[in-house]
C-alpha cells in the first residue's frame, strides 16, 4: 500500500471527532463500512460472523477453558473480559509436546494479538472473552476447506 501522506494530513486536519466525519468543501464525508472493506481488502463472501452478548462469569470460565485449557483466577478477569497477562502465562507454560498443547498456544497468542492490535481497548489489557467463540469458527473453517 502506497503512502499518501499529504492526503493523510489534509484529512486528519479535517477530522471532526465529536461527530466522527470529516468536513470537506463539498460537504460533511463519514467513512462507512464499504470503504472500510476496501481500504483492508476485506473479502464478504461466505458465511457471516455473528456476535454473542453474554457477560456472566459462567460464560467467560466456559470459553478460557475450552481456548487455553484453564480457568482464570479471581484478578485475572473483569465484567466479561480477560486479563492478557494471564493469557500470555497461559501460552508461555504450554509445553506444545502434543497437538493440542500446541493449539492452545496458538490459540493464546492469537488471542493476545488481538487484543493488542486488531481490538484493542484503551489499557490493552485485556479482551472480552466472546472472542474465543470465534477459535470454534476457525476449526470449523479449517476442517471445511481440506485441512485435518
Amino acid at each position: 500500500m502506497r503512502s499518501h501522506s499529504a492526503l493523510l494530513s489534509a484529512l486528519v486536519e479535517r477530522w471532526q471527532p465529536e461527530t466522527h466525519t470529516f468536513h470537506l468543501p463539498v460537504g460533511e464525508v463519514t467513512v462507512t463500512l464499504e470503504d472500510v472493506i476496501h481500504i483492508l481488502g476485506l473479502q464478504i463472501n461466505g458465511e457471516p460472523v455473528t456476535d454473542r452478548s453474554d457477560s456472566s462469569y459462567q460464560f467467560l470460565v466456559d470459553n478460557c477453558i475450552a481456548c487455553f485449557g484453564r480457568q482464570p483466577g479471581p484478578d485475572n478477569h473483569v465484567l466479561g473480559k480477560v486479563n492478557l497477562a494471564w493469557v500470555r502465562r497461559c501460552r508461555d507454560i504450554e509445553p506444545c509436546d502434543t497437538q493440542e498443547s500446541i493449539e492452545r498456544y496458538v490459540r493464546a497468542h492469537i488471542f493476545c494479538v488481538l487484543g493488542t492490535v486488531v481490538f484493542p481497548d484503551k489499557s490493552t489489557t485485556s479482551l472480552n472473552s466472546k472472542f474465543c467463540l470465534y477459535f470454534e469458527i476457525f476449526t470449523g473453517f479449517r476442517n471445511t476447506v481440506g485441512g485435518s
